[in-house]
């Protein structure tokens, strides 16, 4: 959000758009207006060190990896694939997970309507966890986003009906990877033998 460049001197904008003068503003409005700003350039500051730590991390890791592998003349492209990078003493370690962002196009519509027909077929005979399962797979939430994983896991079912295995066919036709996001996360093993995520989330700290 850009900082409002016309307001006249001595005056300040409310939230409403409103000028209001300084000298009608109630100390503790003002107070709390100075906090605030104070906290966001400061969390702005931190917020471009992880941008600069995670744009640095996702480089060194790509440029070791590409080393390693070239030591068996090999050669990588690109940043794709997940990396699990251990110290030597084994207590710390850095992840590189790409995750993919996948959308359905329109013969995911065709894959429903032939699950329903499966399903109103084996009314009788299917148990109600298959049904409640395939509901919730294509149900829509506020946002009318379906739910990706619960219609990736609807492909591990193994029906021996054609109608099915079509519906399988068209879900896994119809998969679009409409962009990847590239994430970093560091790892100290615990007293368990286990580890512990250090957070770079602020809400995780």
């Amino acid at each position: 959000m850009s900082t409002p460049t016309n307001i006249p001197d001595g005056y300040m904008e409310n939230a409403q758009g409103h000028l209001i003068p300084k000298h009608a503003i109630r100390p503790a409005d003002m107070a709390r207006n100075d906090l605030v700003l104070e906290l966001v350039a400061e969390a702005r500051a931190v917020q471009g060190k992880l941008a600069d730590f995670k744009a640095r991390a996702m480089g060194e890791v790509s440029a070791f990896v590409s080393l390693s592998a070239e030591q068996y003349g090999a050669k990588i492209g690109g940043n794709k694939g997940n990396v699990t990078l251990v110290s030597y003493d084994g207590r710390y370690k850095i992840q590189r997970s790409i995750a993919e962002h996948i959308t359905f196009d329109e013969r995911l519509q065709a894959a429903k309507s032939l699950i329903d027909d499966c399903l109103r077929e084996w009314a009788s005979t299917s148990r109600p966890e298959l049904q409640t399962l395939v509901t919730q797979a294509f149900d829509v939430d506020s946002e009318g986003r379906i739910n990706t994983g619960a219609i990736l896991a609807l492909r591990r079912y193994d029906f021996d009906d054609e109608r099915w295995l079509q519906a399988m066919q068209a879900i896994g036709e119809s998969i679009q990877v409409t962009g990847t996001k590239a994430y970093i996360r560091v790892y100290e093993r615990n007293s368990a033998g286990g580890y512990d995520a250090i957070p770079l989330d602020i809400a995780a700290i």
